[in-house]
């Protein structure tokens, strides 16, 4: 029983520092208006990560494009790996840390933006898809761990969870990303 409470209480400490951070409170705010503002302008917004990182950009992109609490149109969100004949024949072709650039360069225009889920903020598949991103003007917002790892240079906005530990990690960006999806979804209606 101590055991189940001492892993709830450490994923209640790591929100609590979410809580009280009152940067990182502001980022949301304008992660919520740069995503509104690219909406409005008729961009897209896409998701990539790996692994658990990849579930969740996946759920996250299905809260935009299908709905969160309110009827209403639906948004332009996609996650980049749900294709995977793509996925396998890219990797196959030019390696997997090549998977999502490609796909920047294929189909990301300018006012587009591309968030990346990586705990560890070094996968190398986001790293390059978020510097293809930069080279082609797409904003980019990361979600990583503790220190940001390479992605903390290469996003416009970064959501760098206070922790190490992956699940505790995993646990904050899904409670950022749904509250992001909230706020753009009550302005989008």
């Amino acid at each position: 029983m101590e055991s189940i409470k001492s892993i709830i209480q450490a994923s209640i400490d790591v929100k609590q520092q979410l809580l009280e951070n009152e940067e990182l409170l502001s980022k949301i705010d304008a992660v919520v208006k740069v995503i509104v503002e690219a909406l409005k302008k008729g961009g897209r917004i896409y998701f990539c990560g790996n692994g658990g990182s990849a579930a969740d950009a996946q759920h996250l992109a299905a809260e935009l494009s299908g709905r969160f609490y309110l009827e209403r149109k639906a948004l332009p969100a996609e996650a980049f790996h749900t294709n995977t004949s793509y996925l396998t024949a890219v990797a196959n072709d030019y390696g997997y840390d090549a998977i999502y650039a490609r796909l920047v360069e294929g189909i990301l225009n300018p006012g587009d933006i591309l968030v990346g889920l990586s705990t560890s903020g070094n996968s190398a598949n986001i790293v390059k898809a978020f510097e293809s991103a930069k080279a082609n003007g797409i904003i980019t917002v990361g979600f990583t761990g503790w220190s940001g790892g390479v992605m903390k240079e290469l996003s416009d906005y970064l959501f760098n969870v206070p922790s190490t530990d992956t699940p505790r990690i995993q646990e904050s960006h899904i409670l950022i990303g749904h509250i992001i999806c909230q706020l753009v979804e009550e302005q989008c209606i």
